[in-house]
Parts: C-alpha cells; structure tokens; sequence
C-alpha cells in the first residue's frame, strides 16, 4: 500500500535500545525488477525451445514474455541466425545468470564472451542504458512526489544495479513536485562520505521547499545501518536551521528498499 509522506504508519516498536534493534523486516518494500521474473540459474541450450525463434516468439508474445536469454539472443544477433541462442546462453552463463553483473559489464568484459565482438558489446552496452534511462524518470517531466512508492519508482531502477554508494538528493517544490535532483557524493563499494553542507546547497541554490534523501546498498540490502540512521537523524537537525524539510531518506537494495520515514528512524 502507497504511503503518503503526511500520514507514516503507526509503530509499535519501542525506542529504548539501538535504533538497529528498531528495524522490522515488515517495513521493507519490494522493487519491480527492470526485467520479468526468471530464475537466473545457467541456462543450457538443450534446454532452450527451438521451436521459434526469439525474434518470431517476440513479435507473436510481445518482449515481456520472452526469457532472460531470448532477449539477449536477440540483441547479440546480426540477424535471425540459429547461433544467436548460443552467444546469449554464453553471455548469460559467463556471469552466472546474474543481469545484475551483466548490466554493468565493461566493454572488456564482454569482449571476453566468444562469440561477441566489439560493435555487438557496444550494443549490449547501449540496450542497456537505455532501459536504465527508461526505466529512470524524465528531469524535464517534473513529476508530483507524494509518497515512498513515487520515489522509488523514478530512482529504484537505476539504482539498484549500482556497484557503487551514491547518495541523491531530490529537490521539491511547495507542492511536491520535482525541480530536480543531484548526485551528492559517489562513495566505495559500501560507503560515501556526506556532508551536509553538499546536501542543502543544492537545495537553496533552487529554493526547494523540502527534500528527500535517497542512497544505495550496492550489497543489495537495504536495511539501515547505524551510520545511515545517525547521518540521517544530523541532517534532520540541519534541516530545521535552514527550514527546509527532510521528508524521507530512502536505501535502495536490489529489488527492494527501505524507508526511514516508515521505519519511525527521523
């Protein structure tokens, strides 16, 4: 169920204790994946229909029933050859079914592939940003923000495949609508540095009315830590000097995320 910023769902855990014993897993919400649900264990081609071809099997079914491996058959192919279903199953064997990996392959790793040259990695590389870009929400759109679900369905697609932390902040207007957002730091593998001076400039440079902090777990856990739930708790302080409004922080996991506004963790 979609919550509104205005109205956080009543909580009955006690304050007491560590704020990480606070956490129940009820509050973590669920991302829609980028691509259909397929068990992603290495494919075999014997295992593979052969009776149509995933270009046919496409235009018959439409590409959201098409499997993990039939989609990339058709993107690795230089026309509707029988070797394209190999390449694919290589290509997806290669990084052990995961799309994740896939999705943020080097050009090197991919050259690495047999059966994949260097226009046809290019291409892989373009098909996916453009699903990342589509699957990510239009700046000049400026859509409405009204809930957690709005968020996360504009950033979670695209951060979930990060392998890096990155923390993002989303300006507002007085109406919750979109101004903008911006890319505060670009951390590690498992941490970012923030400052709170980096988050609430952009904010006032844009006259936003209130902002909403979104980060990632490149682990694909989202649930907070105590370094996110006093950093958040800091700039929620800060925000009151400047009187622009925290309305959530947000962790994006893979395929699912973690709101600190739902939690009762600001």
């Amino acid at each position: 169920m979609t919550r509104s910023f205005w109205s956080p769902p009543s909580v009955s855990n006690s304050h007491g204790g560590n704020a990480i014993d606070e956490i129940t897993n009820e509050q973590t919400r669920e991302i829609t994946p980028l691509e259909p649900s397929h068990n992603l264990q290495k494919v075999q081609p014997e295992n593979l229909p052969k009776s149509e071809k995933p270009t046919k099997r496409l235009v018959k079914y439409g590409a959201d029933k098409l499997s993990n491996t039939e989609l990339l058959a058709i993107l690795v192919s230089k026309e509707d050859n029988s070797k394209m279903t190999q390449t694919a199953t290589k290509l997806l064997n290669t990084f052990d079914g995961h799309l994740k990996d896939l999705f943020s392959a080097s050009i090197e790793e991919l050259l690495q592939v047999e059966g994949i040259e260097f226009l046809k990695a290019c291409q892989i590389k373009a098909g996916f940003e453009l699903v990342k870009r589509t699957a990510s929400f239009c700046e000049e759109d400026h859509p409405f923000i009204n809930s957690t679900d709005d968020v996360v369905t504009l950033v979670g697609p695209h951060m979930m495949y990060l392998h890096q932390e990155e923390f993002k902040v989303l300006l507002l207007d007085s109406r919750n609508r979109l101004i903008r957002y911006h890319t505060v730091s670009i951390g590690s593998l498992d941490t970012t540095l923030v400052h709170p001076r980096d988050v609430f400039r952009p904010a006032i440079a844009a006259s936003a009315a209130s902002i909403i902090l979104v980060h990632n777990h490149p682990s694909g856990d989202p649930t907070p830590s105590e370094q996110d739930i006093l950093l958040t708790r800091e700039l929620c302080m800060c925000s009151k000097v400047v009187c622009i409004d925290i309305l959530d922080h947000i962790i994006i996991g893979f395929a699912d995320y973690a709101s600190m506004k739902l939690r009762e963790l600001m």
